[in-house]
């Protein structure tokens, strides 16, 4: 275990806020893996079940008019609202008893999505207040790691509440972890300063966006993550074609892989803090799309033991990208603009993600699987190097990277 994330377990009230995350964590899980199989099962729609996914990431795509209210409260009053209001909310599931009342699931998923979008922005601005500057990439990282960790155990525990009892008991258990991590929040000690006067909805847009087109350093950093999320995806539409065509393995076994990728994600957000303080932003997003690229390159391999190796390395370095940028986000933006700016780069990062499984999707209908691969593997090459670069061009300035320690914040 690295000195800083010994440092941030040892932290008090960073200890309880992963608590809280830990907990909301494993509900949200099992909730969302749940919801799918809940309404495949009522209306036999495979379909149906699909778009239960696009109702929760859907608000992603509007997050920068969402994240503006995160800007307009004090964060840690605006968390524990949030919380309780998916407390509150969640139970009206429990009068789904048919496929005439679908409906009530996608309108909670769609709640469930806005109150993500919500939520990401808020913690975003509150974490810099909980965990001094410096242990801000071991925070992150042990953040994603709890994730991670969750999704390799709640999904189970969700999918056996729902074969034995219905999807009552899941909704029950969710709205409890809800409740749970509210209340974790609430024990959190921390000083805010009120927020500025709220100013014309569009005006304060503006100024999310004029922050991260004014700083070339994190515009750098947000346009590298967004063409890794790309290739990501890429990776996630020809995920059924890997087991199938290259594996020759059942449907399942992708499940399988899930696991090895999880366990990657797990080794990354545990190590992020220190590869953040030697290597800083550039170098360590270079390392890890690399390590994408290796891995993209081992799953167009048709064997069993190189898909894997490369499964891991996918997982390993996806989310070392992901916590560099939201480490750069807190530590470079103002807080009275941290919402807003956080939901903006979570649209420029992810929207592209979405776009590409699509596109994958419809690559795959010319062209072998491998082939797929290989050109996303060969376009992270050549990002790992615009990423080392830090986007200069030949001959300009370095820009200084944003990974150096910033002043303890004081909570």
């Amino acid at each position: 275990m690295s000195w800083g994330t010994t440092r941030v377990l040892g932290n008090r009230d960073a200890g309880r806020y992963l608590a809280g995350v830990l907990v909301s964590g494993f509900g949200t899980a099992a909730m969302l893996l749940v919801a799918g199989i809940w309404v495949k099962d009522l209306t036999g729609s495979s379909s149906l079940a699909g778009l239960v996914t696009l109702g929760t990431w859907g608000p992603t795509l509007v997050a920068p008019l969402i994240g503006v209210l995160a800007d307009r409260f004090r964060r840690r009053p605006l968390l524990i609202a949030l919380h309780l209001a998916m407390a509150a909310l969640l139970p009206v599931l429990l009068l789904v008893d048919s496929a005439a009342r679908v409906w009530l699931i996608f309108a909670v998923m769609v709640a469930y999505g806005v109150s993500f979008v919500l939520i990401d922005s808020a913690e975003a601005a509150l974490v810099p207040a909980v965990v001094p500057g410096e242990l801000l990439g071991d925070f992150n990282g042990l953040r994603t790691t709890v994730n991670e960790g969750m999704k390799l155990v709640a999904p189970l525990v969700g999918a056996g509440l729902f074969a034995a009892y219905g999807g009552r008991p899941v909704v029950l258990l969710d709205a409890a972890t809800f409740a749970l991590a509210a209340l974790l929040l609430a024990l959190i000690r921390v000083r805010e300063a009120p927020p500025p006067p709220p100013e014309p909805w569009n005006r304060q847009l503006a100024e999310g966006l004029r922050h991260l087109r004014g700083h070339a350093a994190l515009r750098h950093l947000v346009a590298c993550t967004g063409a890794t999320l790309l290739l990501t995806g890429i990776n996630g539409a020809v995920a059924y074609a890997v087991v199938d065509a290259g594996l020759h393995r059942p449907p399942e076994f992708n499940g399988v892989l899930a696991t090895v990728q999880g366990v990657g994600a797990l080794v990354g957000g545990l190590a992020a803090g220190t590869l953040l303080r030697r290597l800083g932003d550039r170098r360590l997003t270079a390392v890890a799309v690399a390590a994408l690229a290796a891995g993209l390159a081992l799953r167009a391999v048709p064997a069993l033991v190189p898909v894997a190796a490369g499964t891991l390395a996918v997982g390993f370095g996806v989310p070392l990208v992901l916590i560099t940028v939201w480490t750069a986000v807190q530590r470079e933006t103002p807080n009275a603009l941290v919402g807003r700016v956080s939901a903006t780069v979570n649209t420029l990062t992810f929207g592209p993600g979405t776009l590409a499984v699509l596109a994958g999707a419809g690559l795959l209908e010319l062209v072998d699987h491998r082939v797929v691969l290989s050109v996303a593997a060969a376009g992270a090459v050549l990002l790992a190097g615009w990423a080392l670069r830090g986007g200069r061009r030949p001959g300009a300035p370095a820009t200084p990277s944003t990974a150096q320690p910033a002043a303890p914040v004081s909570s």
